[in-house]
């Protein structure tokens, strides 16, 4: 499976968490395969496998054939969104929005796929793709290149060894193993990232990485806009998301919240 249908079916798996979380929090009827396939506009053999995958990866469980409900692993991961972090997250992003006017973002990665955790407020519009649990592609966002910061050539392109690059990314994205390491050096001689049109047409984005206890990149922080609204203060605005990225990763050892099925309504 290639990296662009690869990561089509963790983008699909998580739209069906989401449901399924979403209905049991709520106390509607509980859904089983034809009613998520409907209610998604997915394919219905789709979405048989995906949450067969879902059931085994603990995300999801299903007794005896009947609707889906959240698995255990589904409290763990949550309990994860609750460390102090992630929760302070809110606090800086909308703080740099605030300062600069631009969209901003926390993400992590997942081998060669960046997962989007939160979002400022005024980067989601309604119909919009851009929600939490969005996935893309490592090697041609800033915040994926910010995710890369430690990693070295040979871990680059060992990653990034069976990835196809055509047909993906903006007018600036890189095409090989190569050129990511080379857009690396760059922007580690300059201290931060800087993506210029890399995943699309007129964006830009700066992006640091947050350290977790141990000094090791545990997300990356990122903000976004046109080059008009990026580039003007580029160092300014490097600066606050240092800043906010150390600030962030002193709450990494923060309290997880004890999840249940109650979680569910927070």
């Amino acid at each position: 499976m290639d990296s662009s249908s690869e990561a089509s079916s963790m983008a699909q798996g998580l739209r069906i968490v989401r449901l399924v979380a979403d209905r049991e929090k709520w106390g509607r009827r509980l859904l089983g395969v034809s009613q998520i396939a409907s209610e998604l506009e997915m394919d219905q053999s789709r979405v048989s496998r995906l949450t067969q995958e879902l059931c085994e990866l603990g995300l999801l469980e299903r007794v005896e054939r009947g609707p889906f409900r959240t698995g255990p692993r589904f409290f763990s991961l949550a309990a994860a969104l609750n460390t102090g972090w992630v929760r302070e997250s809110r606090t800086e992003l909308e703080a740099l929005v605030a300062s600069f006017g631009l969209r901003s973002r926390l993400s992590v990665r997942e081998g060669f796929r960046v997962i989007l955790l939160r979002t400022s407020s005024n980067d989601a519009v309604p119909g919009g793709f851009v929600k939490p649990g969005m996935v893309t592609p490592v090697w041609c966002t800033g915040s994926g290149r910010a995710l890369l910061w430690d990693e070295e050539q040979p871990a680059v392109e060992a990653l990034l060894a069976d990835v196809n690059f055509i047909g993906v990314g903006g007018p600036g994205a890189a095409h090989s193993p190569q050129e990511v390491v080379e857009l690396m050096d760059r922007d580690r001689a300059r201290g931060f990232i800087v993506a210029e049109e890399e995943f699309e047409h007129g964006v830009y984005e700066l992006a640091v990485p947050v350290r977790a206890a141990d000094g090791s990149v545990l997300a990356a922080l990122s903000v976004l806009g046109s080059r008009a609204e990026t580039m003007s203060g580029t160092d300014d605005v490097a600066k606050a998301l240092w800043e906010a990225a150390q600030r962030l990763g002193s709450c990494q050892g923060g309290t997880r919240n004890n999840a249940g099925r109650k979680g569910l309504a927070s």
